[in-house]
């Protein structure tokens, strides 16, 4: 005998809204759900696991009277709007898999004795933006020039990565939520998002962004851990939102990256962004931002390199085939730093392997595979 259940209308219809349909619009695709919203027919379990799962919500919610409220913690700038706590579906799951992590991770950093990290929560938003990038500098071990010694853009971003982590910093590079490709986390609406920890701080970079806009990405959230605020960004354009805190994570982005003292002497001489690039070992782009800062350039000549350059890497990446390696962008997603503790947290029977398989969104051969070859590997 087929068993049917009671389902509360309202928190169908909040699903199907949760996962950006339009009410009607889903109804015309599947008109099964209209019986179940005027209550003419009840759903199985079964359809009702089916339709939990295709919209991405957990089935357990589908039993509660009303729906819950689901707002981030801490608020989304967006550049020329307000900050908000309200994001699209794949952008909250994707905060909420991080901070699956990093609950696991401050936990378990805690039982091994680590201590808090000095550098969170160092400064406040009242502080000069050239005191946070020297204090930055100190911890990474860089110097004003670090990106020149490195011959390519991605070497100099890769290297800068490694110098975060080592100071006990995870970053989660990912354009989708966990390792589900259909669920793409927009650009224009997240760059990345930081959340602060005292032992186990986290950030998450949009992987489908241009490389030197990540790069611009890492340093504003940088920033807003050395004062101790969490917070996500659009960044559109590379520019922030008009707010304190991302005005001055904003200054220290571009002054890190490109020193104000070096280009100004530089610009006498030289003000072709190509060219600037090559001098200064970093993306033209983040030499035209500067440039922009310094009022060495207006607005609408920005705007038409940032377009232009931003378009043309687009063009660029379409063309180049899909695909990859797929445990190399894992160790990105994941991060080396996490995967190396949950390696040896299961090797040391404090984590079991289906726990290690939900944090990592891993399973069975994939895992051992990935924690054998990948992990350690250069």
């Amino acid at each position: 005998m087929t068993v049917r259940v009671d389902i509360n209308s309202n928190i169908l219809e909040w699903a199907i809204l949760r996962a950006g349909y339009e009410l009607q619009e889903y109804l015309s695709l599947f008109p099964r759900v209209r019986e179940w919203l005027n209550e003419s027919k009840k759903p199985t379990i079964k359809q009702l696991e089916n339709f939990s799962n295709s919209l991405n919500v957990p089935f357990g919610y589908m039993f509660l009277e009303q729906p819950p409220k689901e707002e981030l913690s801490f608020p989304f700038f967006r550049t020329n709007s307000t900050a908000t706590n309200k994001v699209s579906l794949n952008v909250y799951d994707a905060v909420q898999l991080v901070k699956k992590r990093q609950n696991w991770l401050r936990e378990y950093l805690e039982e091994e004795g680590n201590e808090d990290l000095s550098f969170i929560g160092k400064f406040s938003v009242n502080t000069s933006y050239l005191e946070i990038v020297q204090d930055i500098r100190k911890y990474l071990d860089l110097q004003p020039n670090w990106a020149s010694r490195h011959d390519t853009w991605e070497m100099a971003l890769n290297y800068l990565t490694i110098q975060i982590e080592k100071i006990g910093i995870v970053i989660n590079f990912s354009g989708i939520v966990g390792n589900n490709i259909r669920r793409v986390i927009d650009v224009k609406e997240c760059r990345g998002f930081v959340i602060v920890d005292k032992i186990a701080p986290f950030m998450f970079v949009n992987s489908s962004d241009a490389k030197a806009a990540q790069m611009f990405t890492i340093i504003h959230e940088l920033a807003h851990l050395w004062i101790g605020e969490s917070a996500g960004f659009d960044n559109s354009n590379l520019l922030p939102a008009n707010h304190p805190i991302e005005l001055l994570c904003d200054s220290v982005a571009a002054e890190f990256l490109v020193p104000e003292e070096y280009l100004r002497k530089i610009w006498l001489e030289e003000q072709d962004f190509q060219k600037l690039n090559r001098i200064f070992k970093v993306s033209p782009i983040f030499v035209a931002r500067r440039s922009l800062d310094l009022e060495l350039i207006s607005k609408k000549v920005f705007f038409k390199f940032y377009n232009t350059y931003i378009n043309k890497l687009a063009a660029i990446k379409k063309a180049k085939p899909s695909g990859g390696n797929f445990y190399a962008t894992t160790k990105k997603r994941i991060s080396l730093t996490l995967a190396g503790h949950i390696n040896n947290a299961v090797k040391e029977n404090k984590l079991l392997f289906r726990d290690a398989y939900k944090i990592t969104g891993l399973k069975g051969e994939t895992y051992a595979k990935f924690m054998k070859e990948y992990l350690y590997q250069d």
